[in-house]
């Protein structure tokens, strides 16, 4: 096969890039007239936040969803699928041939909410961005005449993003392995292939004094609270010296019960982020020697908890970007410019972690609002009707450029070629068994 040749689609018809095109306008249609059911998938998840690993409402309706799509018994659901709000629906065509292995696509469902505000970073959107893209895809193929191509479409739901990291739980479980390429989609202010969203490490730091009365003897005391705000204070003082791409954000949670009784406990929470693994350590090294040296000052004795899982830095992977931007623009996407896309702001999430085990794409989607996420006003921006356009376009995007991975076989080899490249800038090894 030549350099920049598509795969021969099966059954005979006319192959090359307008079969390719007819194919992705097959995968939007199909999108379209699942529509309202996609939008009732959302709403439904939308109007009954849950948190994370406890999204039992949103697992419910997305297995439901799949068991009850058209044609019956279509997708092989598995609910509770390693973890209880976890689950995995699988496609394949009839009549795919089994000599070799099929090519295995995982999108992505994310579904939990944020305490107090709800869907306020919109991952019920994300949930049906994952559903629509992978019926799109599942549309474009049914209809080909002939033998299909050996392709597995996977519908992986992945619990607990905003606190604990569902998709690494999974990871550790072996739910991504033989996955070739995953894609999913995030809510934003902006259209973007890509955003640097950076490594993060979270840590639970306990103090622990000695009561006495604040105003009788207050000198039998060991203030737990002052080695909590000297360690906030050091913390503080370290920013001089941070670099100005790292992150330290924190709380303190516990710091007393009466003001007259010196305070024999304190509780702090804190993330520090970088924009890679590798310079992770670095930070939570200096800021670990802050929280030891309030312990000396004040006498107190200090307890340093990390969190169960790092959420490490999203690779880039640029044949995928090209691609979905190539998708996207015929859509009528605007995406914002490479020194937007470079130097904004940006977050953390597990799907870095996934990133690292398997090529992928996170794109992020504007959804009709400028409103920020994690606020009130993004949460309302999120189930309204304005953002299931913009939701559906991006899923139809994602099955695009899914197609593209199928039929372009010189397109997935430099997706693969891109994961080791980047692997080996970030002096990981792909450990996946």
């Amino acid at each position: 096969m030549r350099p920049g040749e598509e795969r021969p689609l099966e059954g005979g018809a006319c192959s090359g890039v307008s079969q390719l095109e007819l194919l992705k306008l097959r995968a939007a249609e199909r999108i379209d007239e699942a529509a309202e059911r996609l939008g009732a998938l959302s709403r439904a998840i939308w109007s009954e936040p849950e948190l994370a690993y406890e999204e039992h409402r949103a697992h419910g309706v997305l297995t439901r969803f799949f068991e009850r799509e058209p044609p019956a018994a279509s997708w092989a659901v598995q609910p509770h699928y390693q973890l209880a709000t976890a689950f995995r629906a699988e496609w394949e065509p009839l009549g795919v041939r089994a000599a070799r292995r099929p090519l295995q696509l995982g999108f992505l469902c994310e579904y939990d909410a944020l305490p107090g505000i709800g869907h306020a970073c919109g991952h019920n959107l994300i949930a049906e961005v994952g559903a629509a893209a992978a019926l799109g895809v599942k549309g474009a193929l049914e209809g080909l005449p002939g033998p299909p191509p050996p392709v597995k479409v996977v519908v992986l739901g992945t619990p607990a993003e905003e606190d604990g990291g569902g998709k690494i739980d999974l990871i550790e479980a072996g739910a991504f392995k033989n996955l070739d390429v995953v894609f999913m989609a995030h809510p934003s202010q902006e259209n973007a292939a890509y955003l640097p969203d950076v490594a993060e490490h979270d840590v639970i730091v306990k103090y622990y004094g000695k009561a006495s009365h604040a105003a009788a003897y207050p000198w039998e005391g060991v203030n737990a609270l002052d080695a909590a705000v000297l360690a906030y204070n050091n913390l503080s003082v370290l920013r001089q010296q941070m670099k100005p791409t790292w992150r330290v954000h924190g709380i303190i949670k516990s710091g007393g019960v009466k003001p007259n009784i010196i305070p024999s406990y304190s509780e702090l929470i804190y993330y520090f982020r970088a924009p890679s693994m590798k310079e992770l350590p670095v930070l939570t090294k200096k800021a670990e020697d802050c929280f030891r040296a309030a312990a000396l000052a004040t006498g107190c004795t200090v307890e340093i908890k990390g969190g169960a899982h790092d959420y490490y830095n999203v690779l880039p992977n640029k044949s995928l970007w090209k691609a979905y931007i190539e998708n996207g623009k015929k859509l009528g996407i605007e995406f914002i410019s490479e020194d937007a896309k470079l130097n904004g702001p940006s977050g953390s999430t597990d799907f870095g972690n996934v990133t690292f085990v398997v090529p992928g794409i996170h794109p992020y989607f504007y959804i009709g609002s400028n409103a920020l996420n994690h606020t009130e006003q993004y949460t309302e921006a999120a189930g309204s009707q304005e953002a299931q356009f913009y939701t559906l376009r991006t899923a139809k995007a994602l099955a695009m450029t899914a197609l593209d991975v199928i039929f372009k076989p010189e397109l997935l080899e430099k997706i693969k070629e891109d994961f080791k490249l980047q692997l080996q800038e970030e002096e990981f090894l792909n450990t996946v068994e």
